[in-house]
């Protein structure tokens, strides 16, 4: 039952779906609970990934097959997964872009990450990156509409965990107060992060039930190269982590995966 509630906890805290009040009252909250159910942040993935998977398949079924037919059904899966999100991890690429963006010092690029308008480094890298992403899966749908929804599931099950990891390796530098990852001002557990590593070994047992595991090695490595870039790049930075760095840690691991199915796919 713990386990239910922690993962449902995860789903009311980084998506917008819906939920009675009958079953958030069962579920609870405690600053406890919001601690533990950060190990469920790649099973949201699954969730979130899962739905935005079965949207591209759908759309490519159902609409005329043409040249444009796996363009709009990656256009569509996208719209379908930042309204389950409520943009949350684009919005904190955009923030970590417009911080980062500039030689600026540490305290003044915190500073602008906490500053909810849009600069020109933000704006750039939220086109850059959905230009991206929709490019991606589009080529992912014109090799095999069902690849492009599979690597929908695994990419946002993937790119979450390597978000997770970024708290074991750097500390938390933002406001405890105010900050979007309050419940990792201390050093995330261990167990935290078994219970992720779970949510990855099932997604990868499903994606490679379906294709060969050596596409799933291509794409991981990708990932797991952004991750090291992106750790490299806070910890140079900023020396530690926020919220908003893990979103775009997030948007930056997921493109990689996409990127490495496609290199491991042309071998």
């Amino acid at each position: 039952m713990q386990f239910i509630r922690h993962f449902l906890l995860a789903l009311q805290y980084f998506t917008r779906i819906p939920m009675s009040n009958g079953l958030a009252r069962w579920v609870g909250f405690n600053a406890t609970m919001q601690q533990a159910s950060l190990a469920h942040f790649p099973g949201v993935g699954c969730v979130v990934g899962a739905i935005a998977g079965l949207t591209f398949y759908a759309f490519a079924m159902l609409l005329p097959v043409t040249s444009a037919t796996p363009w709009l059904a990656a256009c569509l899966s996208t719209v379908v997964s930042v309204m389950l999100t409520g943009a949350f991890h684009e919005d904190g690429l955009a923030d970590t872009s417009d911080g980062l963006g500039g030689m600026v010092t540490r305290e003044r690029a915190l500073e602008i990450m906490k500053d909810s308008r849009i600069g020109s480094y933000g704006g750039v890298a939220l086109v850059l990156a959905l230009s991206t992403k929709l490019a991606l899966l589009t080529m992912l749908g014109q090799l095999d509409f069902v690849l492009a929804a599979w690597s929908l599931f695994a990419a946002h099950v993937c790119s979450r965990v390597m978000s997770l990891l970024i708290t074991v390796r750097l500390r938390n530098v933002g406001d405890d107060l105010t900050t979007k990852t309050k419940p990792l001002a201390n050093k995330t557990p261990l167990r935290t992060v078994g219970v992720a590593l779970i949510w990855l070994l099932l997604a990868a047992v499903a994606f490679s039930s379906q294709y060969s595991p050596s596409l799933l090695l291509w794409a991981t490595g990708c990932s797991l190269i952004a991750w090291l870039l992106m750790l490299r790049l806070l910890s140079r930075r900023l020396n530690g982590f926020t919220g908003d760095t893990l979103g775009a840690t997030q948007q930056v691991c997921e493109l990689a995966f996409y990127l490495g199915l496609l290199l491991g796919f042309a071998q």
